[in-house]
C-alpha cells in the first residue's frame, strides 16, 4: 500500500503517530498537517510528525489521495466542507473519531456528493496526553483499530481502509457504526465519565485539606485518563449520549445494588462482587485482550 499525499486534518497525538508511522514505513510521497497555529507549524517541523504542516487546509488537501480527520468530532463537518472545493476525484477519506454513527451520517453524503469517499474508522490507541509532542510511531502496533462501513461503502474502499491500519500496524475489525457506538459507551466512554468523577468527587475542595495526600497509586492509575481533553470528551459523549446515557444507566444500577449490599452487611453479595470482577478481568487478560 501506497499513497501519493497523504492529508492529516489536526497532527495532535493520534494524526502526529500516523504521520510518524507513515514516513518510518514509507507508505506516502508527502504527509502534509493542518494546524490552527503558526506555532504548530514550527513544532511539528521540529518533531518531524509530518512532512509538512500549514493553516491553510485547502493547500493540505489539494490532490491528497487520502484525508484523515484527526479533529474532535464536533469540528469534522465544518472542517470537511472546507475541504470540497480543492478535493481530489476519487479520494478516500478516513477519520479517528470514537463516534462514528454521527460522524458516517454527516461525512459520507457529503464527500459521496464532491466524487469522494468517506469510511468512517477509529484506532483504539488513545491516552491521556495530546498533542504532536506525544506522538510515537509504534502507538498503532497491535491496537484493534474499528473500521464503519455503511450499507452505501464501496467494497474497494472498506477494504482500503482496513488495509490501512493494518499497514500501520493495527488489527482491523469490522463493525457497523450503531455496534461501533454501543460497545465504546461501555468499554471507553463509561471509563472516562468514571474516572471523571471519581477526580471531580475525592479531589473536590469540599473534602478536608488531607484528603488529596491519601489519593496513592491505585486513585492515580483510576483517574488516569480523566487528564485527557475536556474538549474531546465533551463532544464524544455528547455525540455518542444515547449508547452512553444507557450504559450509565445500567453502571448505576449496578452500583445502588452494591451499595444495598454494604449497608445490609451481605457479606456474600459483597464477596461475589469483587470475585465475580476479578474472574472477568483475570479472563481477559488471559485471552490476550488486555492492550499493551
Amino acid at each position: 500500500m501506497h499513497f501519493h499525499k497523504v492529508a492529516l486534518i489536526g497532527v495532535g497525538l493520534l494524526g502526529g503517530s500516523i504521520g510518524l508511522a507513515l514516513r518510518q514505513r514509507r507508505l506516502a510521497d508527502a504527509c502534509l498537517g493542518f494546524v490552527r497555529r503558526e506555532a504548530s507549524v514550527a513544532e511539528c517541523g521540529r518533531l518531524g510528525v509530518v512532512d509538512r504542516a500549514a493553516t491553510d487546509l485547502r493547500v493540505v488537501v489539494q490532490d491528497a489521495d487520502l484525508i484523515i480527520f484527526c479533529t474532535p468530532i464536533a469540528q469534522m463537518r465544518a472542517m470537511a466542507e472546507q475541504c470540497l472545493p480543492v478535493l481530489k476525484a476519487g479520494a478516500l477519506v478516513t477519520d479517528v473519531g470514537s463516534v462514528k454513527g454521527s460522524v458516517v451520517a454527516e461525512l459520507e453524503p457529503l464527500f459521496s456528493r464532491a466524487g469522494a469517499c468517506f469510511v468512517g474508522s477509529h484506532p483504539m490507541a488513545g491516552a491521556e496526553k495530546t498533542g504532536p509532542a506525544a506522538a510515537r510511531a509504534n502507538l498503532f502496533e497491535g491496537a484493534v483499530c474499528v473500521v464503519t462501513p455503511s450499507s452505501k461503502s464501496p467494497a474497494a474502499a472498506v477494504q482500503q481502509v482496513e488495509a490501512f491500519w493494518t499497514a500501520l500496524g493495527g488489527r482491523s475489525l469490522r463493525l457497523t457504526p450503531d455496534q461501533h457506538d454501543s460497545l465504546v459507551a461501555r468499554s471507553s466512554h463509561l471509563p472516562h465519565v468514571v474516572a471523571a468523577e471519581l477526580a471531580n468527587y475525592v479531589l473536590s475542595p469540599a473534602h478536608p485539606a488531607e484528603q488529596p495526600a491519601l489519593c496513592a497509586t491505585g486513585f492515580r492509575d483510576t483517574t488516569r485518563i480523566a487528564s485527557g481533553s475536556p474538549e474531546m470528551w465533551r463532544d464524544i459523549a455528547l455525540g455518542n449520549r444515547k449508547h452512553l446515557a444507557r450504559a450509565l444507566g445500567v453502571f448505576i444500577e449496578d452500583l445502588q445494588e452494591f451499595q444495598l449490599a454494604l449497608e445490609r452487611g451481605d457479606t456474600a453479595a459483597v464477596d461475589e462482587f469483587f470475585e465475580t470482577a476479578k474472574h472477568r478481568r483475570d479472563q481477559w487478560l488471559g485471552n490476550g485482550h488486555s492492550p499493551e
